[in-house]
């Protein structure tokens, strides 16, 4: 029995290439077309897959009778229920299960309930800076300030740059990532009768911005709070709280907690977030320049989560340590 495998990550970010990047290594290493189920639930060839029985029964008619299947499907929070037929589908004999998904929130719940010690999750990220270098015939120089004002996401890393045209390429990830995914997130929340947390997303983005505009910095639930209440917006730190959950899950942010290296043990305030990609901060931003050494700190600690650390704040004393890794 295989363990369940779950690649996640930002829309756009190359998860759809790695399950096809996938697909062909086990043509070239032997398996035949008919052990393999590739399934994206964004085409709409695939739309009557939405409800979970029928995902369930559509894999079942197609299982190989005496070889493994391989079970690749991608965007699978789109299909209502999903983790019910992923479960049953686990169960079966030589079956192996590749899943991509757009939002974290696909993680909790009856996801993790039922396939607690079933599944490995793999992150992926925008390029790093020496996969960006590998895909441009540019000098370190010029690729490194190329990589801070447009970002890595891999279309933008490949793309005839012009401002304009990535302009348009970031506009359309982060209006899709904001708009459809949390879309998305919400039709789970209906499904398990959980209270509708995102009702305002013109909020989400303020906040959103706010955060892209003071990463590196500490930052606390009630400090957002008065900042909105001071530009005449009234929302509640619980409120904000459960807009910033919802920017995580989305891997638009992503928390680095404080750490006190005197006492070995995890601080519960103030963290700071970083954005996942330099372009989008940049997109979303008024155009002006900004501290150079917080987007190098961005980059820096996103390298650290792709080398496999467990990434906090350091707390000595009064003094602070960017980045302690574990």
């Amino acid at each position: 029995m295989y363990f369940i495998k779950v690649i996640t990550g930002i829309r756009r970010c190359g998860k759809s290439t790695l399950l096809l990047q996938y697909q062909d290594y086990l043509k070239a290493h032997g398996v035949d077309e008919n052990q393999i189920i590739s399934i994206n639930l964004e085409d709409l060839s695939y739309e009557d897959l939405y409800a979970y029985k029928a995902l369930y029964s559509y894999i079942l008619s197609r299982l190989h009778p005496s070889k493994t299947t391989y079970i690749l499907i991608d965007e699978i929070q789109k299909a209502a229920g999903f983790e019910k037929a992923i479960d049953s589908l686990y169960i079966k004999p030589n079956v192996d299960i590749y899943l991509t998904g757009s939002n974290a929130y696909m993680l909790s719940g009856d996801l993790a309930t039922l396939l607690t010690g079933r599944y490995v999750e793999v992150s992926m990220l925008p390029f790093s800076f020496k996969e960006y270098c590998s895909l441009n015939n540019e000098t370190h120089e010029d690729a490194f300030a190329e990589y801070l004002k447009y970002g890595a996401m891999p279309f933008a890393a490949t793309m005839d740059k012009s401002e304009d045209k990535v302009d348009t390429y970031l506009e359309g990830i982060y209006n899709t990532v904001i708009v459809r995914d949390i879309e998305d997130r919400q039709i789970r929340l209906e499904e398990t009768k959980a209270p509708r947390k995102i009702t305002d997303i013109r909020l989400l983005k303020t906040i959103a911005k706010y955060l892209a505009s003071v990463i590196g910095s500490p930052i606390s639930v009630r400090g957002i709070a008065n900042y909105l209440v001071s530009s005449g917006q009234k929302v509640s730190p619980n409120t904000v709280n459960s807009y910033l959950e919802v920017l995580q899950e989305a891997f638009i942010f992503y928390s680095a907690d404080r750490f006190d290296i005197v006492g070995k043990q995890v601080l519960q305030t103030n963290p700071k977030y970083y954005m996942v990609d330099l372009g989008i901060r940049n997109h979303i931003l008024p155009r002006k320049n900004y501290y150079l050494g917080f987007s190098i700190e961005n980059i820096v600690f996103f390298e650290l989560l792709r080398r496999g650390y467990h990434v906090y704040v350091g707390k000595l004393h009064t003094t602070e340590v960017d980045f302690v890794g574990q």
